[in-house]
């Protein structure tokens, strides 16, 4: 079973942790959290692509004993910045991956993108605690992670603010009593556009969600609405929830962050503000809970909370994830592997704003679903997604 239940592993009065990715959004809200509780917290690493000075910074300021930049010609430029701060300095993709191995209580994989595959991996193998906050991990290898978390009697805890209000509401115990999940969805800053207006979105208006501070590339996933067809695939593996089982929902005001629908009539859902750092605080302080700045919910003042099917033919994202999660295999890491190809084009200028999904599609079809049974498969299956994307933006007339 992929996630952690309360019989598993009791709370600890103070927590190692290492942040993978503590530079992006997720790993800043962690950090912040880290420090109004420092008495609760240490931190043993953090990691980062390649931003060197805001790494140096923050491991400075928690006195992390490591500090990793996967980019390897940013190494001198952390060894220099941490220059007599007692923080170990490491570089490489080979780097972050050990870091996430070290002994600690808690791991972070916020990470973004399948980069953080390997590197959730190894602390999996470790028998860590994960917050998983990188939801490709279980895109590109859901079976595969899902197996070795058993294996190595790991746990993962949902970050996701949709996969965490699930884990809250869920009667983990008593699984055979739940009907269906309901993943909400903001709709994104596009959701009563019509596909002409889209065609002419600019990568600036595209980050500009309604809601929710994120980083550029999930900002747009979110707007494409190819975010839910993640989180949709997400799901299904921490929850083991068949996908015809788990619907998506538009709710724009983003306060009920998802719901679960059981077998009575009941339908149990978590509100909040959206903040990630309320979902981050229930995994770092799981099976507890711990106080955090979040502004609290006034329903008073919302007034009123709207609800609507999300459209699949503007937002085609949603059913290319549903055929690859009933496809299997590989598919799952082509359709992610295609999407960053295509969203980090979209972002350079490169390509249209629909034609995002229209590259994921494009890739789909030249690769059959096959078999995915390790790590090296995974791999190989992104980089040939890759490759081929890069081939349909030089037709499409972008750049690879």
């Amino acid at each position: 079973m992929s996630l952690a239940t309360p019989s598993l592993k009791t709370a600890v009065q103070s927590k190692r942790l290492t942040i993978l990715g503590s530079t992006g959004s997720i790993g800043c809200s962690t950090l912040d959290l880290v420090e109004r509780n420092p008495e609760a917290f240490e931190v043993e690493a953090l990691t980062a692509n390649r931003s060197v000075s805001r790494l140096a910074l923050q491991a400075k300021r928690v006195g992390a004993r490591l500090a990793v930049v996967a980019d390897e010609s940013c190494y001198s430029d952390l060894k220099e910045a941490l220059s007599g701060s007692g923080v170990e300095a490491a570089a490489g993709a080979a780097a972050v991956a050990e870091a996430a191995a070290r002994p600690c209580d808690w791991v972070m994989a916020a990470i973004v993108g399948a980069a953080g595959l390997a590197p959730t991996l190894a602390a999996v193998r470790e028998g860590r605690v994960i917050g998983l906050a990188n939801k490709e991990t279980l895109v590109c290898a859901g079976g595969l992670m899902t197996g070795e978390v058993a294996r190595c009697d790991a746990q993962l805890l949902p970050v996701d603010s949709e996969h965490n209000a699930i884990f809250q509401v869920l009667d983990l115990e008593n699984r055979e009593t739940v009907d269906r999940l309901i993943l909400t969805a903001s709709g994104g800053p596009f959701r009563s556009w019509s596909r002409e207006d889209m065609a002419a979105v600019t990568p600036q208006q595209a980050v500009a969600h309604p809601n929710w501070d994120m980083g550029a590339k999930i900002s747009v996933d979110s707007a494409t609405m190819m975010n839910k067809g993640l989180e949709l695939i997400e799901a299904h593996y921490l929850f083991d929830m068949p996908a015809d089982r788990i619907d998506i929902l538009v709710h724009p005001q983003s306060v009920i962050h998802s719901m679960v629908s059981y077998v009575d009539g009941s339908v149990l859902a978590q509100l909040g503000q959206p903040d990630m750092r309320t979902p981050i605080a229930y995994a770092l302080a799981w099976p507890e809970r711990m106080a955090t700045p979040v502004d609290r919910l006034d329903l008073a003042a919302i007034a009123r909370l709207d609800f609507e099917a999300p459209d699949a033919e503007r937002f085609p994202a949603l059913a290319l994830a549903r055929s690859v999660l009933k496809a299997g295999g590989t598919a799952p890491t082509t359709l992610n592997a295609a999407n960053e190809v295509a969203v980090a084009a979209f972002l350079a200028g490169q390509i249209g704003f629909v034609e995002i999904a229209a590259v994921v599609e494009e890739t789909l079809a030249r690769h059959p679903s096959g078999p995915l049974t390790s790590l090296e498969e995974v791999e190989a299956a992104d980089a040939l997604a890759r490759s081929t994307a890069g081939r349909r933006l030089e037709e499409r007339g972008g750049r690879a």
